[in-house]
């Protein structure tokens, strides 16, 4: 469905095409009341308004036939909406007792994807096999999140102390960008994610690269030992260095993302450095303080970090 209305009816998904054609239809149904309606005013204007000197208008105190029309229609148009709505809720509802593919969590301001089967961890990116449905378990670390890819499908919260469920589907292969839809503090706007379809062999080859551990070369061994000596390794965990932690992303394959930052930086060697040096400079309120690293720190961690895409 390719419009010139945005994203939201530019779907690539059965269960977000859903939601776009029913959205229509109510479009459609609410623009022909306005027009009955609009059209009705304008025509009593017209044709009752008052003249001079004349006498008061006769008095009507009921009509039996139009009462009946002007209720069981609203009652008709209603009951159809409520079917249409029913099979819609019919095709985007995930059930209640499968098993979930993706563990999407949402932080205070980034995301954290989790895979069910292989183990693989990743942030504000969610890679899926494009033609193929998943189905996401949506949670949230702290407040009040909430998830939606317009292109994908239907919103949905992320709340704390409660499991959420969405399906996850595309069509195609494509980038299609998401966001927080759900204010959740200073950094709420630059909470984006990007949900990537890949062709099923590509997802399979991308899913084995990331359960490799990190590169270890005597061009990252500063980095490395960087990492462990300035404590980075109590909130990131990096595979291959021994280091489990969960408080921020998990970066042993932040090379490979496209941004940083949920999304206020293009990822690159220099713009991960800059973010190192002072990541309150670029996103203030981050939960990254700023650890005044030396430019030279800032270069270390940054070459080891970048080692595996």
């Amino acid at each position: 469905m390719q419009t010139a209305l945005g994203p939201v009816f530019n779907t690539v998904s059965p269960q977000a095409g859903a939601i776009a054609n029913l959205f229509g239809i109510v479009l459609v149904i609410c623009g022909v009341i306005f027009a009955i309606v609009t059209s009705a005013i304008a025509y009593n204007l017209l044709r009752f308004r008052a003249k001079a000197d004349a006498p008061e208008p006769r008095q009507i105190f009921g009509n039996r036939r139009l009462e009946i029309l002007w209720t069981a229609t609203p009652a008709a148009i209603l009951a159809l909406l409520l079917f249409l709505t029913s099979r819609v809720m019919g095709r985007v509802d995930p059930p209640l007792d499968a098993k979930a593919d993706i563990i999407v969590t949402g932080h205070q301001w980034w995301w954290e994807a989790r895979y069910v089967a292989s183990g693989v961890h990743a942030a504000n990116e969610i890679h899926i096999p494009a033609g193929k449905r998943w189905l996401v378990d949506l949670e949230a670390a702290d407040v009040i999140h909430d998830l939606w890819s317009p292109q994908l499908g239907r919103k949905m919260d992320a709340v704390p102390g409660r499991t959420n469920r969405v399906w996850l589907e595309a069509d195609i292969p494509g980038t299609y960008i998401g966001f927080c839809d759900e204010f959740c503090g200073a950094q709420h706007a630059w909470m984006q994610f990007r949900v990537i379809a890949q062709p099923p062999a590509e997802f399979e080859a991308w899913a084995q690269q990331q359960t490799q551990p990190a590169i270890a070369t005597a061009a990252t061994a500063a980095g490395r030992k960087a990492f462990q000596d300035l404590l980075c390794v109590n909130c990131h965990a990096v595979g291959g260095i021994g280091t489990n932690a969960t408080a921020g992303p998990d970066l042993t394959h932040v090379a490979g993302r496209e941004t940083l930052g949920g999304g206020v930086l293009a990822n690159s060697p220099a713009n991960l450095a800059l973010w190192l040096k002072n990541p309150q400079a670029i996103k203030p309120a981050c939960l990254m303080p700023n650890f005044n690293l030396t430019d030279g720190q800032a270069r270390d961690l940054a070459a080891f970090l970048e080692a595996t895409p």
